[in-house]
């Protein structure tokens, strides 16, 4: 079977230990594109540390036969739980000397690395699992989507809740008319702050003075990659990262590709005709450290306009006057308002609406498994759930817009605090010119798209 037919928050378990190297590359078993179902993939993994040590061990029923990270120490784990696959720091020399050894590859790099390394992989014919919020830009976002489509490979975005039944039973209900036409979704997170008022990471901040020495087993040049020369700082690295502008997508992005992705689905929507923004105070280096981003979506054929309410730093909407005095909103949330009923994280409200109305007609397949749809399609399997090509890109792309709308005019040192209105067709926003320059960035020589 080909497996290039293609046309387009951890939940992950540990598989069987990681098996030895003994089938032969695909590329001298009948030439490009032929890879059985019953054969293992060869994968190799760029960022292997942290998230992406989840991501090895999700996908290590097949192959794992190369590895990449610019800290060694993070990644330490990971090269210790697969001793026999070949270790490397910079990703464009993995991918020059093992071009013929692997089939496929995962990126688990910080977001603003995530397209230069999907794409050198995509572009080589290599299927590509990468993480969400699958690019820094939104234009990058796009063109993940376009060059997957291209070159016909497998691809999956890291937003593993997708592949959960809840998120097919929902779209069932509504679909089902549960609630009549939902006409306002409203989603929130906790982050950058969690439930403890301990900060995941830093926002709302300036960049640190100190100019302390990288640690021995760290590349910071590698790690910058396409970003501005910065000194080294604890601040940035592990993880830290998310809320810096150069590195990382904020709250938004970190959890909206997770928690936005099910409105996609059972809603069916496609760009925003507008974006709209209000936080607390923002600066040049971090994001705010609260915020409401607000989406304006046209009419989707038969489906009503709705709009779409994103809060984090612990902002949420308004309780619902349904709901139990017993029960909360939590830390972190959906709500569908339709207009014949509510929705709060998947069940009707009050929950007596719910038994009432019990379980929809099943019209969706259930999945296999979140790794497994892209092991499947790379094997010449259906397409997986969160494809670039057919949902991720465009997932991506409408939860990056949100955080132009948050970003500082740099001349006025001001967010643009105003309604941008999208233009799809002409990829670029109407009454803020000057929010366009946040569609894409400048990228370091040496390491552009």
């Amino acid at each position: 079977m080909k497996d290039k037919q293609l046309t387009r928050r951890d939940f992950v378990g540990a598989a069987a230990g990681v098996a030895a190297f003994t089938v032969v590359p695909r590329h001298v078993l009948g030439g490009a594109g032929q890879t059985p179902p019953s054969e293992k993939l060869n994968i190799a993994g760029i960022g292997v540390g942290g998230r992406g040590a989840g991501n090895m061990q999700a996908l290590e029923s097949q192959n794992i036969v190369a590895l990449c990270d610019v800290d060694w120490r993070n990644a330490r784990g990971t090269f210790k739980r697969y001793p026999d696959a070949r270790q490397y720091k910079d990703f464009r020399v993995m991918l020059d000397k093992e071009d013929k050894n692997i089939d496929a590859v995962m990126v688990a790099t910080a977001d603003h690395c995530h397209a230069p390394a999907s794409l050198a992989a995509i572009r080589r014919g290599k299927h590509v699992y990468c993480e969400k919020p699958l690019t820094h830009t939104v234009y990058e976002a796009r063109l993940m989507a376009e060059e997957a489509r291209k070159h016909n490979v497998a691809t999956q975005m890291g937003n593993q809740g997708q592949a959960e039944d809840g998120v097919r039973r929902l779209c069932e209900m509504i679909w089902a008319g549960a609630i009549g036409p939902v006409r306002e979704v409203h989603v929130w997170t906790d982050r950058p702050i969690n439930g403890t008022n301990k900060w995941y990471w830093p926002q709302g901040v300036e960049r640190p003075a100190e100019t302390p020495p990288a640690p021995e087993t760290l590349d910071w040049d590698l790690w910058l990659g396409p970003a501005p020369v910065r000194p080294y700082n604890p601040a940035y690295v592990p993880f830290k990262w998310r809320g810096w502008w150069d590195f990382g997508t904020g709250a938004l992005g970190d959890i909206g590709c997770h928690a936005i992705d099910p409105v996609f689905r059972a809603l069916k929507l496609g760009y925003p005709a507008s974006v709209e923004a209000c936080c607390t105070l923002v600066n040049h280096e971090t994001y705010p450290v609260a915020a409401r981003v607000s989406y304006e979506f046209p009419a989707r054929g038969e489906l009503v306009p709705v709009v779409l309410h994103w809060y984090d730093g612990g902002m949420r909407p308004p309780r619902p006057a349904e709901l139990e005095d017993s029960r909360r909103l939590g830390t972190n949330g959906a709500l569908f308002i339709g207009d014949k009923g509510k929705i709060l994280n998947g069940r009707l409200i009050p929950e007596a609406r719910q038994k009432e109305f019990g379980a929809p007609p099943q019209k969706l397949e259930r999945s296999p498994g979140h790794h497994q749809e892209w092991i499947d399609a790379c094997k010449g399997g259906k397409p997986a759930g969160s494809n670039f090509p057919d949902h991720a890109g465009l997932l991506a792309q409408v939860v990056l817009m949100g955080n132009i709308a948050l970003r500082p005019v740099l001349k006025e040192d001001k967010y643009f605090g105003t309604k941008l209105l999208w233009d799809a067709k002409q990829f670029k926003f109407t009454n803020v010119p000057e929010a366009n320059q946040f569609l894409t960035k400048e990228y370091r020589a040496g390491w552009g798209l």
